[in-house]
């Protein structure tokens, strides 16, 4: 348990979708975090986050969400933000420096960028059936790869040599990128990356589906 998580509060609500990578960046933070989280599992495909309550949660109608005690926020990125400040645990996971700060910025950036219309989009097609350009997501995330494979191979986490919330808002699309039919086989630094996250102390996974054949 967190020690600056209030002796009997209610856990953080975390309205979510298991195979969503936004919502498991928050649910991983909060597990690395000691953080008690009730998740609430929205029917997507049925339209639960556009109802009218939900909208009162996430305006945009959007995944993940949390309700921490009456706190709502929205939005993956600025959910880690909030729970690494709310509730830290001894270790800096958002660095005051500027230039780490700003290197981690960057990289929470890269997160809604790059890394969404890359490999999280190619599996948007090829897990859920979106009608998007498969091709072009794969470009992306190749070229992204191409980017992370030689700082990955002069650091441990993408900012420097202790890991912080861009590792953790990185982790899931890009462990996942297989699942999409974006192959990360050329990309040793890389997977060591993962692996590193991987062997934190309260690391939970994502649920997994299956990858296509020929990736």
């Amino acid at each position: 348990m967190n020690p600056h998580f209030p002796a009997g509060a209610a856990p953080i609500k975390l309205y979510r979708y298991a195979k969503s990578g936004h919502c498991h960046r928050v649910e991983l933070m909060m597990s690395l975090l000691g953080v008690p989280c009730d998740p609430v599992d929205l029917d997507l495909a049925g339209g639960a986050h556009k109802a009218p309550e939900y909208l009162e949660i996430s305006p945009f109608g959007q995944v993940p969400a949390i309700d921490d005690n009456g706190i709502i926020l929205s939005d993956s990125n600025a959910i880690l933000v909030y729970l690494v400040r709310k509730y830290p645990n001894g270790h800096t996971w958002l660095p005051d420096a500027p230039e780490a700060a700003a290197e981690v910025q960057r990289w929470l950036s890269v997160a809604a960028g790059e890394i969404a219309s890359g490999p999280a989009l190619a599996r948007l097609v090829k897990v859920f059936g979106a009608p998007l350009d498969h091709e072009a997501a794969k470009a992306k995330a190749q070229r992204l790869f191409a980017v992370m494979e030689p700082l990955l191979q002069s650091r441990e986490f993408l900012v420097g040599s202790s890991v912080t919330i861009a590792d953790i808002a990185g982790y899931s699309y890009i462990a996942h990128a297989p699942e999409g039919g974006v192959s990360l086989a050329a990309y040793p630094a890389i997977r060591a990356w993962l692996a590193r996250i991987e062997r934190l102390p309260g690391f939970v996974g994502m649920a997994s589906s299956p990858i296509p054949e020929g990736t």
